[in-house]
C-alpha cells in the first residue's frame, strides 16, 4: 500500500498500462498527477523516446491537435490511452475540461501533431492555466523540427531567433522581414509550400544575399536540405523546386559590420522597385538598413531616372 502511494497519485491502484516496443509489450510505470508535455516524432516514428512512450501509456488522458494524426502513433506503439482534441479552434472549451481532470488528480499528456508541444500551437495557454491553478507541469523532451533544421543548416548556432510563420499577406510579411533584419542572430522560420517562393523572394529583398538553408521533410523518406544564398534559393523555388511537406528556413545572421554599403542599398532598392511603388520601396529599404529615409529616397530617385 505504501509503495502505491509513493509511486504517484494517478497510477496508484490502477491497472497496469502498456505499450509495444520492438514487438514486446512493456509495462509503463505509474505517473504522478500533473500535466506532461510530450515531444513526438516529426516524421520518423522511430524517433520517439522511451520516456515519451511511458508517459503516453500511463497518462489518464492525452490532449492532441488532431486525434487522427496522433492515432497513427498510438497504433504503431500499441497505446490505448484516451485521446481528446486540443487546438486553436476548440482551446477555449477544451481547456477547462483538461483543468478539471488535473484538479481531480489526473495525469494529462499534451502532444502536438509532430515535434515539441507549444512551438507554434496554443499549448502555452494551457501550461499557464495549469501552473496558475497549482498543478505540476513537466516535460518529456524530444524531436523538434526547428532545432533539427538549425543543426543541419551549417549556419551559426550560438545565438538564434525562432520566428515561426511569417505573415501570409505580402505587406505584413515585408514589414516583419524588415524588423527581423536587425536581429543579430540566426533566424529560424516555418513556411508552407504554397507560400515558400514568395516568402524567399521577400526575404532576399529584405535581407540581401545572406546564406540560408531550406529544410524540407526532415527525418522522412524524401528529406531535403538546400543550402545557398537567399537570392539563389528564391530563384530555385520560383523555378519550380519541390515544395511539398513540412518546411523550415534557416538564415544566417547579419555580418558583424552591419552597416550597409551603397551597393547593398542599391541592390535592395532595385529588388524592391520591381515589386512595389517608389514610396513603399523606400520605406522597406530604410527599415531594413536603418539608413535615413531621405537618403534612401534620393538614391531611389536616381535609380529610377537611370532606368
Amino acid at each position: 500500500m505504501q509503495q502505491n502511494k509513493a509511486a504517484g497519485g494517478s497510477g496508484a491502484g490502477k491497472k497496469i498500462r502498456r505499450y509495444v516496443l520492438a514487438g514486446q509489450q512493456v509495462d509503463a510505470p505509474p505517473l504522478a498527477r500533473g500535466l506532461y508535455l510530450v515531444a513526438t516524432p516529426i516524421g520518423n516514428l522511430r524517433d520517439i523516446t522511451v520516456r515519451a512512450l511511458e508517459v503516453l501509456a500511463a497518462a489518464d488522458l492525452v490532449a492532441c491537435e488532431d486525434t487522427r494524426v496522433t492515432r497513427k502513433l498510438f497504433d504503431h506503439y500499441g497505446l490505448a490511452t484516451p485521446l481528446i482534441a486540443y487546438h486553436d479552434h476548440n482551446a477555449e472549451t477544451a481547456r477547462p475540461k483538461i483543468l478539471e481532470r488535473l484538479a481531480a488528480g489526473g495525469a494529462v499528456a499534451l502532444v502536438s501533431d509532430a515535434g515539441t508541444p507549444l512551438i507554434s500551437d496554443p499549448g502555452y495557454r494551457l501550461v499557464r492555466a495549469a501552473t496558475e491553478a497549482g498543478h505540476p507541469v513537466s516535460a518529456a523532451p524530444g524531436p523538434s523540427s526547428a532545432l533539427m533544421a538549425l543543426t543541419v543548416a551549417g549556419l551559426p548556432t550560438d545565438r538564434f531567433f525562432f520566428e515561426g510563420f511569417l505573415p501570409p499577406k505580402e505587406k505584413a510579411r515585408r514589414d516583419r522581414i524588415a524588423e527581423l533584419s536587425r536581429i543579430p542572430a540566426t533566424l529560424v522560420l516555418f513556411e508552407s509550400g504554397p507560400r515558400l517562393a514568395a516568402a524567399l523572394a521577400d526575404l532576399a529583398a529584405g535581407l540581401g544575399a545572406r546564406q540560408a538553408s531550406v529544410c524540407r521533410e526532415l527525418t522522412k523518406l524524401h528529406e531535403e536540405v538546400r543550402r545557398a544564398d537567399l537570392e539563389t534559393l528564391a530563384r530555385d523555388y520560383a523555378a519550380g523546386a519541390e515544395t511539398r511537406g513540412e518546411i523550415v528556413i534557416v538564415i544566417a545572421p547579419p555580418p558583424d559590420d552591419a552597416q550597409p554599403s551603397a551597393a547593398d542599398i542599391d541592390a535592395l532598392l532595385q529588388a524592391a522597385l520591381t515589386r512595389t511603388s517608389l514610396k513603399d520601396a523606400v520605406a522597406e529599404v530604410a527599415a531594413a538598413t536603418g539608413e535615413p529615409r531621405r537618403a534612401v529616397y534620393s538614391r531611389a530617385l536616381e535609380l529610377t531616372k537611370a532606368r
